[in-house]
């Protein structure tokens, strides 16, 4: 008995020797970090960059709230949910030029279970908000609690696997997971932003709903002068506590940083001739070959630049809303690809000068090979044979291809065989419908008037195979309402996407959250086998296996035909005011221009 007794002893205390984990001053998704312990300074940061100037920039529409975090209202531009912004910092800061690794801003390390049970970060003792108060580990345990209860569902997708979150000292915090499986989560949690519980909890302030005043943050910018739904300024704060670190170094430049509010694209793009901004990342490509002959481009006032980079594309399309009875039918959502025709919209608007997109992971090495699956992506796919179609296994889902010419005769013939087979009969009216009486009949809604001239051609196509389309424009506001609320039956919408899929994926495809108003699955898509693959991805334990997983998904969600893909371009197409610099190696996945770039000394 007492041999044994020792053994239980030793038996107990391994789980007590587990939760032991080495401090360490950044983390990476998989393999190792690119810059050591003692960097210096960012790659495509300049750390002599001089400080000074004013960033002036444009946006579209209008806002009414300074509070990203929750559902409610139109956020100002600059006020970023998730990861470091002008007002706020988060735990950590990610580097630009990897494809996921976090290095420490609030926090100075982090520490990792070994068996990847719970992370936990240790706050540096000089970081502080604006007021001066010291940021706290009870900062951090209310911030993720509160926006957890009153934050938009993202936060409840993204850090669904967190089953605790307590503060282990004034300056530790330790999240607990419910399970080991998820690779992702310490990292996504050190992108969360930290609010100041203190401000939050006072009398008259309330995280949940809008509001207009200048909240108190920590980040390197105040907010300046707000004219709600006009324009917003920041002012660099001289007294920001996190300057001097590393991950800061040569960023942050301008004393402010003031967004204006236009209507239009077109009439931002004539502001921006007369002078009334300084940057602008074109992403019009017609815009780019014809209007950029202004008096300001020719004598040199404003910058035309172009610049390759490797950013992952996501998936940009016409993108069904599968709660309409009309697109819950495959075949309709199949059938109405051909009715597209990108290349010659892309010749009559675009210049030749975009790339079809064919996956949900465009532009990476996670886009799905041509043809068909094989080795481990393939062993995946076997493992849901009778549960996803067979011509998975054969070859990969491409749009419909047309000669440029304008002559859509062939594959309108085509969607109208499927439609036919389907069972959608042309009606007295023209219009087809089923056997339930449903019309072929659905609205195209955007907030952009300048999509119209791609739209119109679709609809002129889908007229002549018996579908009535109708495209309707809205501000910016109303669009995010219906959105938010499902509400809609088409809509043109990019979904990005970076190099390292994760908990971000259960937001867009996942089952639960095609019912929770505000989540990002609006396309709706209730498939298990789409569920399991995402679930697979978020544990996924390297690189490789990332890959493949995301292949299979890439392939899955191509089969579902759940959007009409558009375009992408491997491309910034960039206009700057020539007081403006920027380094000359910039970040592969962003031009950064309000925290690496700055103004020229006179």
């Amino acid at each position: 008995m007492n041999k044994i007794i020792p053994l239980l002893l030793c038996l107990l205390a391994t789980p007590a020797m587990a939760q032991t984990a080495t401090p360490q001053y950044g983390i990476s998704m998989h393999g190792d970090l690119k810059y050591p312990k003692d960097f210096k300074h960012l790659d495509y940061a300049n750390p002599d960059a001089p400080k000074g100037g004013v960033l002036k920039l444009a946006d579209i529409g209008s806002f009414d709230s300074l509070n990203p975090f929750i559902i409610k209202g139109s956020p100002a531009a600059g006020l970023a949910y998730l990861g470091q912004s002008f007002a706020y910092d988060s735990l950590m800061e990610q580097a630009n030029d990897e494809p996921f690794s976090m290095y420490g801003l609030l926090a100075q390390t982090i520490e990792r279970a070994p068996d990847n049970s719970w992370v936990a970060f240790n706050l540096r003792p000089e970081a502080k908000w604006a007021d001066g108060v010291p940021v706290s580990a009870d900062d951090v345990v209310w911030t993720f609690n509160t926006l957890m209860e009153k934050g938009a569902p993202f936060f409840k997708a993204y850090y669904g696997d967190v089953k605790k979150v307590e503060a282990t000292s004034a300056k530790r915090v330790k999240f607990s997971f419910s399970h080991n499986d998820n690779a992702e989560l310490p990292l996504i949690l050190a992108q969360l932003t930290i609010l100041p519980k203190h401000y939050w909890t006072q009398a008259g302030h309330d995280i949940g709903n809008t509001t207009l005043t200048p909240p108190l943050g920590n980040g390197p910018y105040k907010i300046g002068e707000v004219i709600p739904g006009r324009s917003i300024e920041y002012i660099r704060n001289p007294d920001y506590w996190g300057k001097d670190l590393p991950i800061n170094k040569g960023r942050f430049n301008f004393d402010k940083i003031k967004y204006d509010y236009y209507k239009d694209s077109n009439v931002a793009l004539e502001a921006l001739f007369a002078g009334q901004y300084d940057y602008r990342l074109e992403n019009t490509a017609k815009l780019w070959h014809t209007a950029y002959d202004a008096p300001a481009i020719k004598d040199g006032r404003i910058i035309k630049e172009e610049v390759k980079h490797e950013r992952p594309a996501g998936m940009q399309g016409f993108i069904y809303n599968m709660r309409r009875p009309v697109f819950a039918d495959k075949e309709v959502r199949k059938a109405l690809a051909y009715a597209f025709d990108f290349e010659w919209s892309n010749k009559q608007f675009a210049y030749n000068s975009y790339k079809r997109t064919d996956s949900y992971f465009e532009n990476s090495d996670l886009a799905a090979p041509d043809g068909a699956p094989t080795g481990d992506e393939l062993k995946i796919l076997e493992q849901y044979r009778g549960k996803i179609s067979n011509d998975i296994f054969t070859t990969r889902y491409e749009p419909p291809v047309n000669d440029g010419s304008g002559n859509m005769r062939e594959n309108l013939r085509i969607a109208t065989k499927i439609l036919e087979d389907a069972g959608w009969k042309v009606g007295k009216d023209g219009i087809r419908v089923n056997g339930k009486g449903t019309r072929l009949k659905f609205e195209i809604i955007d907030s952009n008037p300048m999509f119209e001239r791609w739209v119109l051609p679709f609809i002129a196509n889908l007229k002549k195979i018996g579908v009535e389309a109708n495209f309707r424009v809205l501000d910016s506001a109303q669009y995010q309402n219906r959105m938010n609320e499902f509400d809609f039956d088409m809509t043109p919408l990019p979904i990005a996407q970076s190099n390292s899929p994760g908990n971000e994926q259960r937001d867009f495809w996942g089952s639960e959250k095609a019912d929770i108003k505000g989540a990002r699955n609006y396309i709706g898509i209730k498939d298990p086998v789409i569920d399991d693959l995402v679930e697979k991805i978020i544990r996924a334990k390297s690189r490789a296996e990332l890959v493949a997983l995301t292949h299979a998904l890439d392939r899955v969600l191509l089969a579902g035909y759940y959007v009409i893909p558009h375009w992408h371009s491997d491309t910034f197409n960039l206009a700057y005011a020539k007081k403006l610099a920027h380094p000359q190696k910039l970040s592969p996945l962003s031009p950064s221009v309000t925290d690496t770039w700055w103004a020229k000394q006179e």
